[in-house]
């Protein structure tokens, strides 16, 4: 059974949502304030207004209307937000890079989680995730939630990838704990790029299912040839995945979780 009001992931006490102010970003604004409502944390929203030499010869109008639009935006999350009892504030920075801004910001608040909203559909990063979002992962000190616009995050059927690297070892118990504590069946994916790979994907997936198993998470391992991205977003397609959890090396080689909803409503 799955347990709606139990917080999926410990420990998030801060969170950090980093918002375009496009429709990509709805379905994060709609996720991130349901997960910290259910997990009691607090919201910091935030935008980034990226600046552009080419500001200074369109003139400084435009930029203060589009200050304005954003910080309008803000304030309309953090009324939602503290509509559904969540304590919100709210932050609009510049930057030339905005991935940038959002990591320093998440440094300088000590925040656990970054849920950042999905664009892009071309190359591993961009399918999965987008571009921003990419970089924020490399970079982040923290966990990073990835939302498609039209996801709603349910957790009855967890998919985690593994290439057997301390970073998806990682990955693989985050993604034990959270089925453990929502009640989720668990799938556990290694890709293959041959069949001379298959004893040692095998012998990866099996173990990682024998822990689950000594959790009581229900898992099953599954070992399907082809390029990781692409059997990652084929089975999370074909077998009604909610939530895809990934580790990720990032540019520090910090160990962190890269989660992507995947549900979407009907």
């Amino acid at each position: 059974m799955n347990s709606p009001q139990a917080c999926p992931v410990t420990g998030v006490e801060k969170i950090l949502l980093a918002t375009d102010r496009s429709e990509y970003s709805e379905g994060a604004v709609r996720e991130t304030i349901n997960f910290a409502k259910r997990c009691s944390s607090r919201l910091y929203a935030m935008s980034v207004l990226e600046t552009n030499p080419e500001f200074e010869t369109i003139g400084s109008k435009f930029f203060e209307k589009e200050e304005k639009e954003a910080q309008h935006y803000l304030d309309s999350v953090k009324v939602r937000a503290r509509s559904e009892g969540v304590m919100c504030d709210t932050e609009l920075l510049e930057g030339e890079e905005p991935y940038r801004s959002i990591v320093n910001a998440a440094v300088e608040k000590n925040v656990d989680m970054i849920v950042i909203g999905r664009r892009g559909r071309r190359g591993l990063a961009k399918l999965l995730i987008g571009e921003v979002a990419s970089k924020v992962i490399g970079h982040a000190p923290c966990k990073v939630l990835v939302v498609p616009r039209a996801a709603v995050i349910t957790y009855q059927n967890i998919l985690v990838a593994t290439d057997g690297s301390t970073h998806a070892n990682a990955a693989v118990q985050e993604a034990i704990v959270i089925a453990k504590r929502c009640g989720s069946h668990l799938i556990v994916l290694t890709a293959l790029r041959d069949g001379s790979e298959l004893d040692e994907g095998k012998n990866r997936v099996n173990q990682a299912v024998e822990f689950a198993h000594a959790t009581g998470v229900e898992a099953e391992a599954i070992t399907p040839l082809g390029r990781s991205h692409d059997v990652i977003v084929e089975t999370a397609g074909g077998r009604g995945v909610d939530l895809i959890v990934m580790g990720t090396y990032g540019k520090t080689g910090v160990q962190k979780i890269l989660m992507g909803a995947r549900r979407k409503r009907s």
